[in-house]
């Protein structure tokens, strides 16, 4: 399978499942809104979504990859599968004790969270009781983990990017069932969307391994043996799961640091979705695809076919990212009008959200490489390399929200968390230019330019439409009206996008269709 069509197939999974992710925030908040209850339910996610950004969309590709197809080469297909039953096992019992450990602590884990929570008010219980519902999908992530990485070491990336369709599905069903019952913003609503999380990630568990047990190397028992296989897979595997869960732990420092202000952590918390649109599908793409891409390209020993696999990451990446967050910079206000302002999320709630998106998206392209960059040093089995410099950039977001939330608020922490992008990205370039890991094709350095100059053309053109459209039409009254207005202006701005691409030469229409009909 090519790197264009898995990236494509990956994709389409991971943009199908943000957008049903998209349709139940905008659900949430509608039932929701932004406030007191709001906020002690999206600290408690902060859980369940560190351990699905940590492990259930990928992060554990960059260690389990390169491993099983190493023993497969050396050892045979026996072995590699006696590898991932004793990785799926101890994975399994130490993520159940984690779960465990996370509900009987609860309290001191919100503390940690949000320690704004702590004083008078309802904030603080309310989160205790949602992390205690909602950590149960805690175990099932690893399983899920574990199960995705052998789908894809076997280029299977279809079934595991299903799986995440599948649990935004039945988070999306169970939005639309409360919203359907009219349901109110009550702690009882909060309480089953909690609950959700686990009957979601058992959905996901159903679809994927079903999947893998249809493989030659599906898992005959489970094993907790530790061999040194598998001792070797966990010590790569967590600097790999820490830098992967970067992102997530930016977030969850922004969060910390706006909890003495209400509402500021539901206003993060939606931005951060609409951010995590395009960095979700160039993640899940690079661990699913380019990881084991660029690891064969490695053992074969040929320099050019590593040098034209980073090429081609690098210019996914960054053909993904510069205009998602161009658009994201100019349509701040319309993206989140059109898709939260109903219900209980008032036009202030909106301002503010388009702030924080507005700030956080400069950082799109920067985290996108350093996805990318990572994802070559993981094919060299150095997992520690990315997670040290991605620590580095996690320092930046820390210290830039102290220094900027006092005077700009959750917008300061939204700019602190873009600039932090920049800076591992940065870092980790240098760091594999100078080992001679990074090289680029002389086609890659032609492109480049190109797929800038054509994103500049998009936001002139997307800019220009969304200045007519607002002193033409008055659509803030309507939902309606707000959405199909977006729809237009991000239809309008792709074509331009695509046309611009090859106008510039970067690449056709005929072949990205091809990408599409491309078979396994």
């Amino acid at each position: 399978m090519s790197i264009t069509r898995g990236v494509v197939t990956v994709g389409a999974g991971t943009l199908t499942s943000r957008l049903l992710g998209f349709l139940r925030d905008a659900g949430v908040a509608a039932v929701l809104g932004a406030g007191a209850l709001s906020d002690a339910y999206f600290a408690a996610l902060q859980i369940p979504n560190l351990f699905r950004r940590l492990l259930a969309e990928g992060a554990l590709n960059s260690a389990f990859v390169p491993m099983s197809m190493r023993i497969r080469e050396e050892n045979g297909a026996v072995e590699a599968r006696r590898f991932a039953e004793r990785a799926l096992g101890a994975m399994a019992a130490s993520l159940f004790g984690v779960a465990v450990l996370c509900m009987l602590f609860a309290p001191v884990i919100v503390h940690v969270l949000a320690p704004g929570f702590s004083g008078a008010g309802e904030r603080f219980p309310l989160a205790v009781d949602f992390v205690r519902l909602s950590v149960p999908y805690v175990a099932l992530s690893g399983i899920v983990a574990v199960a995705s990485s052998a789908l894809n070491a076997e280029g299977r990336v279809a079934a595991a990017a299903l799986g995440l369709v599948v649990f935004n599905s039945v988070l999306v069903i169970v939005v639309l069932t409360l919203i359907a019952s009219g349901a109110h913003a009550t702690a009882g609503t909060a309480a089953v969307l909690s609950a959700a999380m686990a009957v979601a990630g058992t959905a996901q568990l159903v679809c994927v391994g079903a999947a893998w047990m249809r493989l030659d190397t599906r898992p005959r028992r489970l094993s907790l043996r530790l061999t040194p296989p598998v001792r070797q897979f966990f010590r790569q595997a967590i600097p790999g799961v820490v830098a992967g869960g970067i992102p997530q732990l930016k977030l969850m420092a922004g969060a910390m640091v706006a909890s003495s202000s209400q509402a500021a952590v539901s206003w993060l918390y939606y931005a951060n979705r609409l951010y995590e649109l395009p960095l979700g599908v160039i993640s899940i793409a690079i661990a699913s695809v380019l990881v084991p891409a660029i690891a064969a390209s490695l053992r074969s020993g040929d320099g050019n076919q590593a040098a034209g696999a980073q090429s081609r990451a690098l210019e996914i990446a960054l053909a993904l990212s510069l205009p998602s967050a161009v658009a994201f910079a100019v349509l701040s206000e319309a993206i989140a009008g059109g898709l939260f302002q109903r219900g209980a999320f008032g036009p202030r709630d909106t301002a503010m959200v388009a702030g924080a998106l507005a700030a956080i998206s400069a950082g799109l392209p920067g985290h996108s490489l350093e996805k990318v960059l990572g994802a070559v040093s993981f094919a060299h089995e150095d997992t520690r390399t990315p997670m040290y410099t991605a620590l580095c950039g996690l320092a930046t977001a820390i210290t830039g929200a102290l220094i900027l939330f006092p005077e700009y608020g959750h917008v300061g922490i939204a700019a602190a968390i873009a600039l932090s992008g920049w800076v591992g990205a940065t870092l980790l370039a240098l760091i594999l230019w100078r080992r001679g890991w990074l090289r680029l094709e002389v086609t890659a350095w032609q492109r480049l330019p190109r797929i800038v100059l054509a994103t500049f053309v998009m936001g002139a053109v997307v800019a220009a439409g969304n200045r007519l459209t607002v002193s033409l039409f008055d659509v803030s009254g309507s939902s309606f009206a707000r959405i199909t207005t977006l729809v237009l202006l991000v239809v309008a701005g792709l074509a331009v996008y695509l046309l611009a691409l090859q106008a510039f030469g970067v690449t056709s229409m005929r072949g990205l269709v091809a990408a599409f009909q491309e078979r396994f």
